[in-house]
């Protein structure tokens, strides 16, 4: 028999290099524009840097400051509040449009465009849209005053900008997180419907008993993207309240306050960075925990 040529000590090295030749590009625009900036920000953290100085080395003095500072401790709680009021609505809502559009019925897909649609339309648009609705002469004002009811000032006062805002990213983000409930839906075995409803299961108790635990993976999933997405919100915030982030700055934000604080001028970017470091540490721990918990439910 004749023996298998091994190949050479060149052709071995090429073939384990051509993978990174690959990857190469796309990690060298990851190391660019996330890796690089982000190593960035956490040593402007620890600096007095403004927009025109680079600033000196002031160790833990922006986060001591911001602990004194009101701002903050706001724009921590409305943050807060957006993930607590946000994302169970994010989690629940579009399952259940999820359910009603997976079955084969007509005109089913013109449904499935129709709740999408807000998912690729521009968040500017759409704002500015629920601003003219909202607004003291707006379309849902008109409505109250055609049935003598007074004008309701939702972008006046600070709880009902917030939560509308908070109804908006809802509406904004149903359809992104239905289509991935369809995708998960169609991997749910038809046979395990079947039995339930053989064994006399009405369509809440199938849900409760077969939909959930099947889909209970990918419920942590958009609990995890969509708690990480309403603690960073932004544009539906200050494009309903203004820079000013609404009356007296009471409905600012995280994201709102480190882009307030670190842009201009005489920007304190080095404050702006210390914020961005916390905003991303919560984040971190939000996705943290809610993995945690999906692992011991799964244990238990």
């Amino acid at each position: 028999m004749t023996a298998v040529k091994q190949p050479s000590v060149r052709v071995r090295t090429h073939r384990a290099a051509s993978p990174w030749l690959f990857l190469l590009p796309g990690l060298g625009v990851i190391a660019a524009f996330n890796l690089y900036p982000f190593l960035t920000t956490v040593r402007k953290a620890f600096t007095d840097a403004r927009t025109l100085t680079p600033g000196g080395w002031v160790g833990l003095r922006n986060f001591q400051d911001m602990l004194d500072d009101d701002q903050f401790w706001v724009a921590l709680r409305n943050s807060g509040l957006y993930v607590l009021l946000v994302v169970p609505f994010t989690v629940l809502l579009p399952l259940l449009l999820a359910l009603l559009v997976h079955k084969r019925l007509p005109g089913v897909t013109f449904f499935r465009s129709a709740f999408y649609t807000p998912v690729v339309a521009s968040v500017v648009v759409v704002s500015l849209i629920w601003v003219w609705m909202l607004d003291d002469r707006g379309l849902i004002n008109g409505i109250l005053r055609f049935f003598g009811a007074g004008p309701v000032a939702f972008l006046g006062d600070e709880w009902l900008l917030l939560f509308s805002a908070m109804a908006l990213t809802v509406w904004k983000g149903l359809g992104y997180y239905m289509i991935i409930y369809l995708a998960a839906l169609a991997n749910v075995p038809r046979e395990l419907h079947e039995a339930a409803a053989v064994d006399g299961a009405g369509a809440l108790r199938r849900f409760v008993s077969v939909t959930v635990p099947a889909l209970r993976s990918t419920m942590v999933l958009v609990g995890a993207l969509s708690s990480v997405a309403a603690f960073k919100v932004f544009s539906e915030v200050y494009l309903l309240a203004g820079p000013t982030g609404g009356p007296a700055g009471q409905d600012t934000t995280l994201v709102m306050l480190v882009q307030r604080t670190g842009t201009g001028l005489n920007g304190r970017v080095g404050y702006a960075s210390a914020l961005s470091l916390v905003v991303f540490v919560i984040a971190l721990l939000l996705m943290l925990l809610v993995l945690r918990a999906d692992r011991k439910e799964s244990a238990s």
